[in-house]
């Protein structure tokens, strides 16, 4: 009964290339980027709510709405270099490491 139950299992890997295609193609290209703004939208909050911040306090600090806050932790606003860098100093105080990853 357990291996029957297994042969239903697919890896991560495996799902995202049935979903999406492999990895290269536009539409897996697209998703990847897609889920990197939503983890930096995630991230943010999480950072947000340590320090015990409303989105209304942390856009006070930086010089930005509730609203935009809002609609960066919720994946649905690009965020310029910039504003980034004020949330994470100026809002958050904390420091930006970046990676660039070349394939």
């Amino acid at each position: 009964m357990k291996n029957q139950k297994n042969k239903n299992l697919v890896s991560w890997d495996d799902h995202l290339d049935q979903k999406y295609g492999k990895i290269g193609s536009p539409s897996r290209d697209k998703y990847e980027q897609e889920f990197e703004a939503f983890k930096l939208g995630v991230l943010i909050q999480e950072a947000r709510k340590k320090r015990s911040l409303t989105q209304e306090e942390l856009a006070l600090k930086v010089g930005t709405t509730k609203n935009y806050i809002s609609r960066i932790e919720n994946n649905a606003s690009d965020i310029r270099l910039s504003t980034l860098m004020r949330i994470i100093t100026d809002g958050l105080g904390g420091h930006l490491k970046l990676t660039l990853d070349l394939k």
